[in-house]
């Protein structure tokens, strides 16, 4: 067995490379769609019900449109404001 010894710094410094050739590895996200799918709109929801999702959309509660009979899709950003009605300030 080898054991390999390193400063504080060294060691600091290596892992700081290794960060940033991870993330200069991983696909650069574009910009995000103004529209979203249903399993997209439940994930930020944090539901796992379609009912739910179609109850919310039922109620004007979130904005969608359906550019097909069987394509439904979100709009994010009614779903932010949705979030941000409920959000509470502490104390």
């Amino acid at each position: 067995m080898e054991v390999i010894c390193f400063e504080d710094r060294a060691f600091y410094a290596m892992i700081d490379k290794l960060e940033a050739y991870i993330d200069s590895k991983k696909p650069q996200q574009t910009i995000s769609d103004k529209w979203i799918s249903g399993t997209e709109a439940m994930n930020m929801l944090r539901i796992k019900s379609k009912t739910t999702l179609q109850k919310l959309r039922d109620e004007g509660k979130i904005r969608f449109t359906q550019p097909e009979k069987k394509i439904v899709l979100y709009d994010r950003q009614s779903i932010e404001d949705y979030l941000e009605d409920f959000t509470y300030e502490t104390f």
